[in-house]
């Protein structure tokens, strides 16, 4: 296994202030594809890395310059 810098993990209130949806569009999105899959932190715990919120949300600024 590679040693990779992992950056913070966020839970899903902090992924709400930083995106602006809801936990209803978070996981319907998730569902969609669209929008990055939390990683499972224990039974019932999940985050997400931020790392790839902030490429998803570098994504629809790309998205919407075009």
């Amino acid at each position: 296994m590679q040693n990779q810098s992992i950056g913070p993990l966020l839970r899903l209130s902090s992924v709400e202030a930083k995106v602006g949806l809801k936990k209803s569009e978070i996981y319907r999105r998730v569902k969609l594809g669209t929008f990055p899959a939390p990683i499972k932190l224990g039974a019932r715990a999940v985050a997400w890395p931020m790392d790839a919120l902030d490429a998803w949300v570098k994504a629809l600024i790309q998205q919407a310059a075009q």
